[in-house]
């Protein structure tokens, strides 16, 4: 019944893109998809007509469901049926589409290029996430490469320069390729500054932080754009990337950079700053766990100010999964880098342990590090343990649950449904 579903769905899909041919944007990589695409769907808002994708309808299901911008009916047969007889009547529809495509396995970006073939392909970066299924990164990176093999006719490439592997997809590319990173020297920002508030206590509703640099759009400067609440590498890199895609699709850049200024936020789990118990800051990155994205991570929990001698800089980590072959190395680099950069280690999970031995091996004492084996459990230590003026970077992978944690330690959990990840009512009964 599944395939039959799915089979429907896509052609349902191909059908709508046939009849009203929207511009479609297409993102990929293992680290910042979610992040690229909410930054690209806000900058083009401000010229076309856009949709982009639901949470994470980023795979064979979620991909056709926002073609037809509509939710998923789950197990509901009748659900199914409706939702295949509205799709004929589709009058209204947008000028542009924003799509992740997510790689889990071997031959699922055919899939996803046989439904939609971008006009604009990206490529935010690639990790080791999602590896266990390849026989190498290597195998991994070449699946995701597919998507700059199969852009339409005229269309563009856009590179993460910053990344080795995703540089290299330059030579795959079956149209023009342009690149954009912190080293690009047409699409790229200069003096990246992140600003903390230098407090020793954090309550609900104030501002954190902001980031700010100086952008250029093929090569040349556009000004100045600050981030309010928004932290360091990541979502400036987002940004960048967004602006370079406005700039190819004929959007009115200062617009553009007026609506990052003063929409674009931290979604829930993505290097999210949330007001903690005990005037305690919380950055709560639990959406789910690259290793590339966890280092990112702690470079900003390093970027900030401690002003009480007695505050901390705390990682709690969750285990990374699906990392196959590369487990144990990727824990350990983990290890090494809280090691560098935070006074107290919250490991969570089995492979955890991993990183709680590399940082006691790179000099971290002993008693600044706690194993626990849930979330939960980390989350009750915590509770009881963090001080005014803490910063703790909370992330891990989906499956490590560790917005547990974060609503453990939030000064506001009232508000979780609006600030956390998996909220929903199925993901509270696990």
């Amino acid at each position: 019944m599944k395939k039959i579903i799915i089979k429907i769905l896509q052609n349902r899909a191909k059908a709508v893109l046939s009849k009203f041919d929207p511009r479609i944007v297409a993102i990929t990589g293992s680290v910042g998809k979610t992040s690229v695409k909410e930054a690209i769907a806000l900058v083009l808002s401000s010229k076309f007509k856009v949709r982009t994708a639901h949470k994470n309808y980023n795979n064979e299901f979620g991909v056709p469901l926002t073609i037809l911008g509509i939710k998923s009916p789950e197990r509901n047969p009748f659900g199914w049926l409706v939702l295949f007889w509205k799709s004929y009547f589709i009058k209204d529809y947008p000028e542009v589409l924003v799509l992740e495509f997510g790689v889990d396995h071997p031959g699922d970006m055919d899939e996803l290029c046989a439904i939609a073939r971008p006009d604009i392909a990206v490529v935010t970066g690639i990790s080791t996430v999602h590896a266990a299924n390849f026989q190498s990164v290597h195998s991994l990176a070449q699946e995701k490469a597919k998507l700059t093999q199969c852009v339409k006719e005229g269309g563009v490439v856009i590179l993460n320069e910053d990344d080795e592997k995703v540089r290299a997809m330059e030579g795959d590319a079956n149209e023009r390729v342009i690149k954009y990173g912190s080293r690009s020297l047409e699409n790229t920002y200069d003096d990246l500054e992140l600003v903390t508030r230098e407090d020793d206590h954090f309550n609900k509703g104030e501002s954190f932080m902001y980031t700010r640099a100086n952008i250029r759009v093929s090569g040349d400067l556009r000004g100045e754009l600050e981030l309010m609440n928004m932290i360091g590498y990541a979502p400036m890199m987002a940004s960048v990337c967004a602006l370079t895609v406005a700039h190819e699709m004929g959007a009115d850049l200062a617009l553009a950079m007026r609506t990052l200024r003063n929409k674009l936020g931290a979604a829930p789990g993505r290097l999210n700053p949330i007001a903690g118990i005990k005037g305690s800051l919380i950055i709560d990155d639990s959406y789910n766990a690259a290793p590339a994205a966890m280092q990112n991570g702690l470079e900003a929990l390093r970027a900030f100010t401690l002003v009480k001698e007695s505050s901390r800089k705390i990682a709690a980590l969750g285990q990374m999964a699906e990392l196959g072959q590369y487990t144990d190395q990727e824990h350990r680099m983990i290890g090494m880098k809280v090691a560098e950069v935070a006074d107290v280690f919250i490991a969570v999970g089995e492979s955890m342990r991993m990183a709680v031995e590399a940082a006691e091996e790179a000099g971290m004492y002993r008693e600044a590090i706690e194993w626990f084996a849930t979330s939960e459990e980390a989350g009750r230590y915590l509770d009881r343990e963090i001080q005014e003026g803490d910063i703790a970077y909370v992330k891990g992978s989906q499956s490590s649950r560790m917005e547990k944690l974060v609503k453990d330690i939030m000064a506001d959990p009232m508000n979780a449904p609006q600030l956390l990840v998996r909220q929903e009512e199925k993901w509270l009964k696990q």
